[in-house]
């Protein structure tokens, strides 16, 4: 491998290591959020904004790449499932249960993305990969059951957090057919800038009840980091490490953001994390993996 390569191939792990990052610092950030500011609108102002420096990305990275008319609504149905649904889900999720709990059950996206082609008959899974859903349903199962016991988590919040998770994985599902015609940067960045807007509209009932002048320079820090390193930055550099190394090799960073997630609820709001997120926790990172590796 020439020095060049080497170089690009450091640059990319060490990008994918900081979306991880900051992917897991944003369960943090939003939860903190929420406290101050409608739940739409945080995901309002995040897509949007990360939306259009996605753009700007995408056209110093891939000037070539444009929206043709038979892919408009496309974009804009995966903007409103993924983006809309998925993260509306996950906003008003983690405003009710802890950051912890919220790391580790979100972690199940890519399982139900894989449930869901094997319904709608895209793929036929292994035994690792039906070991692996028999896996993360228990470990759910014992976060849940954990959280039954926490005054930190809340059942409606982590089973709103389970409805995100399984959002993502069908919307990684639905997304196939466009990834046959564009780059995965691509696929992010359109349904961004479709379902930001949408989520806007939404919430522009709850935003007269929000005191703007003294709001502070917390939330509002908060709002920018999701939108410009959780959202522009992470997507970037997962979407190019995908496309660079691989799907395999980008999962064991999708590990890192789980414990980042976990770790931020405990230093920032002094969550408890008891024994059974760690066994619930241990036997979904096994289950996941068992279903990324089918």
């Amino acid at each position: 491998m020439s020095e060049e390569k080497s170089r690009a191939a450091l640059l990319t792990e060490v990008a994918l290591i900081f979306a991880a990052i900051f992917w897991g610092l944003n369960f943090a950030a939003t939860k903190y959020a929420a406290d101050f500011v409608p739940q739409l609108f945080i995901v309002a102002f995040r897509f949007i904004g990360g939306g259009l420096l996605l753009l700007l990305v995408l056209r110093i990275l891939e000037p070539e790449s444009r929206l043709r008319r038979k892919d408009i609504l496309p974009m804009a149905g995966l903007g409103c499932f993924g983006i809309g649904a998925a993260q509306t889900a996950f906003t008003f999720g983690i405003s009710l249960t802890s950051a912890a709990s919220t790391g580790l059950v979100f972690t199940t996206a890519p399982v139900w993305g894989m449930v869901l082609g094997f319904v709608l008959g895209l793929e036929r899974p292994s035994w690792r990969g039906i070991v692996g859903v028999g896996l993360c349903i228990l470990g759910v199962g014992i976060v849940f059951y954990g959280g039954l016991r926490s005054v930190e988590d809340s059942l409606l919040g982590d089973l709103v957090i389970l409805l995100a998770a399984m959002c993502v994985g069908a919307y990684t599902v639905f997304s196939m057919p466009v990834l046959e015609r564009h780059s995965p940067l691509a696929v992010a960045t359109y349904p961004t800038l479709f379902g930001g807007p949408a989520i806007l509209i939404l919430s522009l009932p709850y935003l007269g009840d929000v005191e703007w002048g003294s709001l502070g320079l917390g939330p509002w820090a908060a709002l920018v980091y999701s939108a410009v390193l959780a959202t522009a930055f992470a997507f970037a550099a997962w979407q190019r490490g995908i496309s660079r190394i691989g799907a395999n090799r980008v999962l064991v960073y999708q590990y890192l953001i789980t414990l980042t997630g976990v770790t931020s609820g405990i230093i920032f709001f002094g969550e408890n994390l008891g024994i059974e997120k760690i066994v619930g926790g241990a036997v979904i990172l096994i289950g996941v993996y068992l279903v990324r590796r089918q």
